[in-house]
């Protein structure tokens, strides 16, 4: 086998070994599965009738919105199996071993790959029950959840930073809330940017999260996007980039103390 070859093999086994852990870790399962939808519900039907989104129902407004939510939310399970890992010693016993040592958080983003899928099937399963409908042809809502697939692998590389720069993984995940909050709820995802105040409303329309909603909105809805749904591949690109290179970095120094 190639070098190439055992780094596939031992990120596989890694990404794996980290989803065989989340049977066994019910809260995790919770994360990504039952906390999702039970945003989508009370957006939709607490705060739905006093939403006002013109020319469409607020169900096909929300949903676009709750699932790239839900992607960014899916590092969390990076940010805490990455800091229990580290306060074990796990991963000193995994530099004991004859494995390249990239498979550690490739496999850890990768295994997230996997539960944002499953999330994703969810929150769209639920939808279309309560009344969401796509308006645009398969290959685009193909290419929306391929869009939302990547961004949410942009911040699982987000949250493996968080998680290597942070004392435990409760302080992890405080870190990952005060950081992702702001972000998700100052953007289109929930209400048009059109009801905000001013000086909110232009952060809001220049707010990356902004961006990737209405992508998604253009890809499964048909709504105008402009340059959104190339802008939002281009974010999460280059965030998946940036902090990959800042997470293996923090990596180093952390398996180096």
């Amino acid at each position: 086998m190639s070098g190439l070859g055992y780094v596939v093999s031992d990120t596989a086994v890694i990404a794996w070994r980290n989803l065989l852990r989340i049977p066994r870790q019910p809260d995790l399962l919770v994360s990504f599965t039952i906390q999702p939808i039970m945003f989508l519900l009370l957006f939709a039907y607490v705060f739905g009738g006093a939403i006002n989104t013109p020319g469409m129902d607020y169900k096909d407004f929300l949903v676009p919105g709750i699932v790239a939510q839900s992607m960014t939310f899916g590092g969390f399970v990076t940010a805490l199996g990455l800091s229990d890992d580290l306060r074990k010693g796990l991963i000193d016993r995994f530099r004991s071993l004859p494995m390249a040592r990239s498979a550690v958080l490739a496999g850890r983003t990768l295994a997230d790959v996997a539960t944002n899928m499953v999330q994703l099937v969810l929150l769209v399963g639920v939808g279309l029950i309560i009344g969401f409908s796509f308006h645009t042809s398969a290959p685009k809502v193909i290419a929306g959840i391929l869009l939302m697939l990547l961004f949410g692998y942009a911040f699982s590389w987000v949250f493996a930073f968080v998680a290597l720069h942070s004392s435990s993984a409760e302080s992890a995940q405080a870190l990952g809330f005060i950081v992702i909050f702001p972000i998700t709820f100052a953007s289109s995802a929930f209400v048009p940017t059109g009801s905000m105040p001013d000086w909110l409303k232009a952060f809001a329309e220049n707010n990356p999260f902004t961006t990737v909603v209405d992508a998604l909105r253009s890809l499964w809805l048909g709504t105008p996007a402009g340059n959104d749904v190339w802008g939002a591949a281009a974010w999460s690109v280059g965030i998946a980039v940036l902090f990959a290179v800042l997470s293996v970095r923090g990596y180093r120094r952390a398996v180096a103390k």
